[in-house]
């Protein structure tokens, strides 16, 4: 089983991005075997869509948000054997050519260890301060997939579609990991799911400890997804999967290890992200409280 934690970015812990490199060191040298940022490139003050898609509110531990990009660099300097994902980014805000610059450098100071994490995003005010349609962001993420492919796997490379336009061009500096980074994709509704069936090299589903942990509703996601894969022609093996744990204030660390721990028995999920970003302010304690985590669960 690995667990992975979240790099600070949000809430409280923004004021700390300083010292997100020292943050990462210490997440490998406790036993951490995965580093993770998401994305919020802006938190609307009246939006029309709230958090997660639901009501009209975004909560304001998401108002500061740091630079995923940057953290992961950061991340990768600073260690020598941790995965580093997103979970996720709000991969159709960014145009391809600049996206895949960004990835492919995180790659290669990393030595291949980026797993990028992509999602739709549900804030139509994100779209209209990139400029871009909302309600086209699913097709959008289609080509968006296309054109990293084409980016990361040919030269001179080029990508033509209806929303994406990416000219032809020298393109020598490819990814470490070969032929490409893998897709993994946050997915909960059936059109989602059959998009990570077709594209993805991952999944990533969540829950929230203690508030939302439906577990049965995980097992059969995951069913489908397999369903949806085997008709897609694709071994449903060949689809990882990485759980997101947001922790709830007031939460133990032995709830959150106990979590992981039955999670991982009743659906096999072997790799986890800790986000403890609702209920830990401060480097420190986060660091503390990953070791805490990362001890109980390997204590059963």
């Amino acid at each position: 089983m690995k667990i992975g934690f979240a790099l600070p970015q949000f809430h409280h812990q923004a004021s700390d991005v300083a010292r997100a490199g020292e943050f990462a060191a210490a997440i490998e040298e406790a036993g951490g075997a995965s580093l993770w940022v998401g994305d919020r490139n802006l938190a609307a003050v009246r939006p029309e869509v709230g958090y997660g898609g639901r009501g009209n509110t975004i909560p304001e531990e998401l108002n500061p948000a740091a630079d995923p990009f940057v953290l992961l660099g950061v991340a990768a300097a600073a260690t020598r054997r941790v995965l580093l994902g997103s979970h996720v980014l709000v991969a159709p805000l960014y145009p391809p050519v600049q996206l895949a610059r960004s990835l492919t450098t995180i790659d290669l100071i990393s030595g291949g260890r980026l797993l990028p994490g992509f999602g739709v995003g549900w804030s139509p005010e994100e779209y209209r301060a990139a400029g871009l349609d909302f309600t086209r962001r699913g097709a959008r993420m289609e080509e968006l997939l296309d054109a990293l492919d084409a980016i990361w796997t040919s030269d001179p490379a080029r990508y033509e579609g209806d929303q994406l336009s990416v000219p032809e061009h020298h393109a020598p500096l490819k990814p470490a990991r070969r032929p490409r980074p893998p897709f993994y994709l946050g997915a909960m509704s059936e059109r989602a799911l059959r998009r990570v069936a077709r594209r993805g090299d991952g999944w990533l589903p969540l829950v929230v400890v203690p508030g939302y942990v439906d577990v049965d509703g995980i097992v059969a996601q995951r069913a489908a997804l397999d369903e949806l894969a085997r008709a897609e022609g694709r071994h449903p093996a060949a689809i990882d999967t990485v759980l997101r744990v947001n922790i709830e204030a007031g939460t133990s660390t032995r709830q959150v290890a106990d979590a992981i721990r039955d999670i991982h028995d009743r659906t096999g999920i072997e790799h986890f992200m800790v986000d403890s970003m609702y209920d830990v302010h401060t480097v420190d304690g986060s660091v503390e409280h990953a070791r805490r985590v990362l001890e109980l669960a390997a204590k059963g």
